[in-house]
């Protein structure tokens, strides 16, 4: 499998002598991470098999969230905590994407845009299924941006994980989606819209608009999930830790570009396409997130302020027998059968097993220090 790290190795020194000095600081650090993730620069653990006496050295994550290396261990954690979170009960996704006249200033305004665009799409979801004729009561709304293509296009939108079922005003009653209809998605399209429009204006007053963008209607899909614990866990796996490019469909790399794969939806078949070098670290870093911009953000049932309130749903729904059973999964709980406690409370892990004889087990021997420059 190529790494992103070996084209960057390969093509980062002309773009960043070409482009450094308009870059954002978020793309600079962002390159300098993938280069020294699992390298002897971030440091690490010097091991030895206590068979064939091979020294394996294990270096330490760079945890940049656009490194396609990382995140594992961290989405098992994550998905451990929301899994106590989840309602049982069915789910929707609700995709919401913004034209192509509103790109250009999503990118150039990035904290404020993409902040903006997910209040709105949650927002909206959560008043219109407030509507007695749709819900009639309050949803949990968990948004995640996303800007890419498989292609690395720009191309923002915002992938909405919704209750199918919301609490009433009183927080008495659980009012329960009607099938497989959640809210209609033309007049949740509008809602967007206008609430997307007015939260700009407030947040950049004066900020330049192309008045297309609020004359065109913008697409939203709704598609209901079910109530499977493992497809929502797979989804929110899925689409919370996906990076823009995932090293698996690095096919190729030369002095000259890059070859990547991706589907085509017509066809619904894989393709190749080739980028010159230049091109694809452009397409790459343009998805790199701001610092300090959280891409996953909760509402309604799901927002901190309103912990109570989704407690109260889940005891509703618990005592409901038409609901389905509580959700479970191996991503939380009890430790597996593999791992035991110390007295410490801390969870160890068994031997690990020597990658070259495959009969020793590794014995840990010291700590690797990061590489530090020095000066002169």
């Amino acid at each position: 499998m190529i790494r992103l790290a070996e084209v960057l190795k390969r093509f980062a020194p002309d773009y960043l002598a070409a482009h450094g000095n308009a870059m954002p600081s978020s793309h600079r650090r962002a390159i300098a991470d993938i280069l020294a993730c699992r390298t002897a620069e971030l440091g690490g653990h010097l091991w030895r098999c206590n068979h064939c006496s091979a020294e394996v050295f294990s270096y330490h994550s760079c945890n940049n969230r656009s490194c396609p290396q990382c995140h594992q261990n961290e989405s098992e954690r994550w998905l451990a905590a929301r899994k106590e979170e989840l309602l049982p009960c069915p789910y929707f996704h609700v995709t919401v994407t913004v034209p192509e006249e509103l790109r250009a200033v999503l990118r150039a305004n990035q904290m404020d845009g993409y902040a903006a665009l997910m209040k709105a799409a949650a927002e909206a979801i959560v008043e219109l299924a407030r509507d007695p004729t749709h819900v009639g009561g309050t949803v949990g709304v968990m948004a995640v941006l996303h800007t890419w293509t498989q292609q690395l296009h720009y191309h923002p939108h915002v992938h909405c994980l919704v209750t199918g079922g919301g609490v009433s005003s009183d927080g008495r009653h659980w009012h329960p989606a009607r099938g497989e209809f959640l809210v209609p998605t033309r007049p949740l399209a509008i809602l967007v819209r206008a609430k997307m429009r007015a939260l700009l204006s407030k947040r950049r007053p004066g900020l330049a608009v192309p008045e297309a963008a609020w004359q065109k209607p913008w697409v939203i899909d709704c598609k209901p999930w079910g109530n499977d614990s493992e497809t929502v866990l797979a989804y929110l796996a899925r689409y919370v830790f996906r990076v823009a490019i995932a090293e698996s469909r690095i096919l190729a790399v030369d002095e000259a570009g890059v070859v990547i794969r991706h589907k085509h939806r017509a066809s619904n078949r894989w393709r190749g396409t080739r980028l010159d070098g230049h091109e694809f670290l452009r397409r790459f870093l343009q998805h790199v997130l701001p610092k300090g911009l959280h891409k996953v953000r909760y509402y309604g049932l799901w927002h901190p302020s309103r912990r109570f309130v989704a407690a109260r749903a889940r005891q509703l729904l618990a005592l409901d027998p038409s609901t389905p059973h509580r959700m479970t999964s191996a991503a939380g709980g009890a430790l597996s059968g593999s791992q035991s406690l110390q007295a410490s409370g801390v969870p160890t892990l068994p031997p690990r097993i020597c990658p070259c004889c495959k009969i020793g087990h590794l014995a840990h021997v010291r700590r690797l220090y990061p590489i530090q420059v020095r000066g002169p």
